[in-house]
């Protein structure tokens, strides 16, 4: 079984729905700490002028230390904005208003619920419009404990998997916590994605917007030009010796 591991964030980018179609079990990492204006909520869609943030208000303050899974959002009206801004920068898009109503139903639908909620919603939806059926799990769930590359390592014993494909962003604690993977007999490798260029609204090219850019200019392609930018994932010897040549 392959496996990957990641925070649900926030109407993801191309590369993080590659590694969803790559495993068999995608494991959403909500019981670690939540970063404020991270990935977990906010992304970017295409603009005339470049890429424009959206982002998701949360109640923080008071609340350090926070897990994923705990965090509220601030104000339950932001998808105005959002849909706003969507609306203003892809209406003329070939595929919007094949998406665009029930995009808009389900913000509306989930702005009072919590961030995870909220992402993992959106999440399912695009996967079912990309044609991804990769099971979905939840760290809480499987009620592992550790940290970093230990927490990893349990998560993957827990449901058996003998594959775990990382993120390239945990290459530099992963390199150096390598054996508690490999101690357990979990082979250890790196995803490789290189961005695909497709069809935008606005050139030129600007590559990690959010999904949403795409479906609403490839509609019924999407999946396949997210795989046209999969490369072999990278062995840890591989990854070293890149990374030790720039």
């Amino acid at each position: 079984m392959k496996i990957a591991i990641s925070q649900p964030t926030y109407l993801p980018w191309l590369g993080y729905f590659d590694l969803i179609d790559l495993v068999d079990t995608f494991v959403l990492l909500d019981t670690v700490q939540f970063e404020k204006q991270s990935w977990q909520q906010r992304n970017r869609i295409k603009t005339p002028i470049g890429l424009q943030w959206l982002t998701v208000p949360v109640i923080f303050r008071g609340r350090l230390g926070q897990a994923i899974r705990e965090v509220e959002i601030r104000n339950a009206d932001f998808w105005r904005d959002h849909l706003r801004a969507i609306e203003l920068n892809y209406r003329k898009a070939p595929y919007f208003n094949d998406y665009f109503e029930e995009l808009s139903s389900r913000l509306i639908r989930d702005a009072e619920t919590k961030l995870v909620d909220l992402n993992v919603h959106l999440i399912e939806w695009l996967m079912d419009i990309l044609g991804i059926h990769t099971q979905l799990r939840f760290a809480s769930e499987l009620n592992q404990q550790g940290k970093r590359t230990e927490l990893l390592a349990n998560i993957c014993i827990s449901i058996g998997a003998k594959q775990y494909i990382s993120p390239p962003g945990s290459a530099t604690y992963l390199l150096r916590e390598k054996e508690m993977l490999l101690n357990e007999n979990i082979g250890l490798f790196f995803q490789h994605y290189e961005h695909p260029q497709y069809k935008q609204s606005f050139p030129p090219f600007c590559p990690q917007a959010s999904v949403l850019d795409l479906i609403f200019n490839e509609g019924p392609k999407s999946l396949e030009v997210i795989r046209k930018g999969r490369r072999q994932p990278l062995l840890v010897s591989e990854l070293a010796l890149q990374q030790s040549t720039v």
